[in-house]
């Protein structure tokens, strides 16, 4: 048993380092990508983001819920819980005369849960935070000048490892903090192309490197009503972070077109200028309702203070959001032995007005999930393999904006193996 727990421990360190290096090769292609820290990720635990991404009131002893904190003491006073996360994601892109399309692939994030004590318990997890990548074309006519033909490219995002505990403050109540250290490089690439033999062309590069804590706290009431019905009420509030970066900017004259540059030389460079980049608040409420584990429902509405966010003293195009979530899963026989009647069906949705704002027009964003739980049994461990579907739009084709369709395939690996337990002699 102990070989397996350290052939456990050395998995998910292999594992994590593969995290790393493949969140630093990601890519995605999303003009929204353009604003503040990039697009969003919000991830959830797949079982939880096949309802939808509900995770205020729920918990459980078989996966790990780190969008509260307060979740985890729900973990088994004698097992270990792993979990780690795939999925492959395709994006369209359409104006009201073009249409592009993307598929990026990623390990999304991986999680272990454990007891420390009787009433705490302890979780550390690396995802995703945010992701950028764009590449845009514009021009301009411009009096005296002439056309001016503009291209902007971004790449990079903002990752997220964090440390986690929870406390049972008496039966059904607990509270749990997250402690965040928020890393990763934003950059941000500007060219000018004019025409004519008496101008240079310019390239600006911004390179923005991040690093910094933040907090998330959350809290839980569990409650047993009769003998078949259990009602779950939970909050979590993000504080508004201030993270220290480093930016350097270089400014250079060329000749040549942008994608086959021929520097002529550096008209302009800072570098390691210091400033802040100011993360938003956000407050959060659910509720949950579950029938004899067969079937669980949730509800979860959150808001966001993107208005004040800024990047070293500069805000952006972002306000306000409110994001709203709701799902289910159905169980057909929990207590069941056979396979088919243990699989979890599960379905949801979720709706964000959309905290940027371009042309005076919110980017809102929706999506639909479909998920199935399997479940199975190795040597000594329980183990579940889940299946996400999900289809979502955000933006639209109005004043001359893009819709950006995307549809996601993901995949999880949740493993709970008996952690403490000894082995009797006899």
């Amino acid at each position: 048993m102990y070989g397996n727990k350290a052939f456990t421990i050395i998995l998910l360190a292999l594992l994590t380092v593969m995290q790393m290096d493949i969140f630093a090769q990601n890519e995605i292609s999303s003009p929204y990508s353009r604003y503040g820290v990039g697009l969003v990720c919000n991830t959830s635990n797949t079982v939880l983001a096949s309802m939808g991404g509900v995770s205020y009131a729920m918990q459980s002893n078989n996966y790990i819920n780190f969008r509260n904190p307060a979740s985890y003491v729900a973990f088994d006073s004698l097992s270990f819980v792993g979990d780690i996360a795939f999925s492959i994601k395709t994006m369209y892109l359409k104006t009201s005369t073009l249409s592009q399309k993307g598929t990026i692939g990623r390990l999304n994030y991986i999680a272990i849960g454990l007891p420390v004590t009787k009433h705490w318990r302890t979780s550390v997890g690396f995802l995703p935070f945010s992701d950028r990548g764009y590449n845009i074309t514009d021009s301009k006519e411009i009096t005296d000048i002439g056309t001016v033909n503009y291209n902007y490219t971004g790449e990079g995002g903002l990752m997220q490892l964090y440390w986690g505990n929870a406390f049972k403050i008496c039966k059904g109540l607990s509270i749990g903090l997250n402690l965040s250290y928020l890393f990763g490089t934003l950059t941000s690439v500007r060219y000018e192309e004019f025409k004519g033999d008496y101008f240079y062309n310019y390239r600006i590069a911004q390179n923005d490197y991040a690093d910094g804590i933040y907090l998330q706290g959350g809290i839980q009431y569990i409650a047993k009503i009769g003998e078949f019905h259990q009602l779950g009420i939970g909050a979590v509030y993000e504080n508004a972070a201030y993270v220290w970066v480093k930016r350097n900017s270089l400014v250079n004259r060329y000749t040549g077109e942008y994608s086959s540059v021929v520097t002529y030389d550096t008209a302009y460079s800072i570098l390691n200028q210091k400033g802040n980049l100011r993360m938003p608040q956000s407050v959060g409420g659910g509720l949950m309702y579950s029938f004899k584990d067969k079937l669980t429902v949730g509800v979860d509405v959150t808001w966001q203070n993107w208005a004040k966010y800024s990047l070293m003293g500069e805000s952006d195009s972002l306000h306000n959001a409110v994001v709203t979530n709701v799902g289910l899963q159905f169980i057909p026989d929990p207590s069941s032995g056979k396979f088919g009647k243990n699989i979890a069906i599960r379905v949801g949705a979720k709706y964000s007005t959309g905290y940027i704002q371009v042309n005076n027009t919110p980017i809102s964003d929706f999506s639909i999930n479909f998920g199935l739980g399997l479940p199975f049994k190795t040597f000594n461990s329980k183990c579940s393999l889940n299946l996400i579907l999900e289809y979502g739009s955000m933006g639209s084709t109005k004043n001359n904006l893009i819709r950006q369709n995307y549809f996601r395939v993901g995949l999880n690996l949740i493993l709970v193996e008996r952690w403490y337990q000894r082995v009797k002699l006899e």
